[in-house]
């Protein structure tokens, strides 16, 4: 992790909130089994690898999106993808760190 990761962790919490406040979706890029053990209510389930098959989909929803995943790895990819496809994006890393925001 560089220098600008660790300043990018601070901030991680109020970019979560921001995107809430607009009404953003949630986007759970975790395995089918992954899912199926728990996760966000109303979020929207899409496996990583088939993200780039669903761009056009997640283009209609037309809202800024939070990508979340069990560690953020995987979040963080689908993250990037989705940001070089123009689509308003941030990580929010493990799914239950944006869980905890709804509460």
């Amino acid at each position: 992790m560089g220098l600008f990761g660790i300043f990018g962790q601070k901030d991680e919490s109020e970019n979560i909130k921001e995107y809430l406040e607009k009404d953003a979706i949630i986007l759970d890029v975790r395995t089918q089994a992954e899912w199926n053990e728990g996760h966000i209510d109303n979020a929207k389930h899409i496996v990583l690898n088939l993200i780039p098959l669903e761009i056009e989909q997640i283009k209609s929803w037309n809202k800024p999106v939070i990508t979340v995943c069990r560690s953020g790895g995987r979040s963080g990819q689908a993250m990037q993808f989705l940001a070089q496809n123009g689509i308003d994006v941030i990580n929010g890393g493990p799914w239950q760190n944006v869980a905890k925001h709804l509460e």
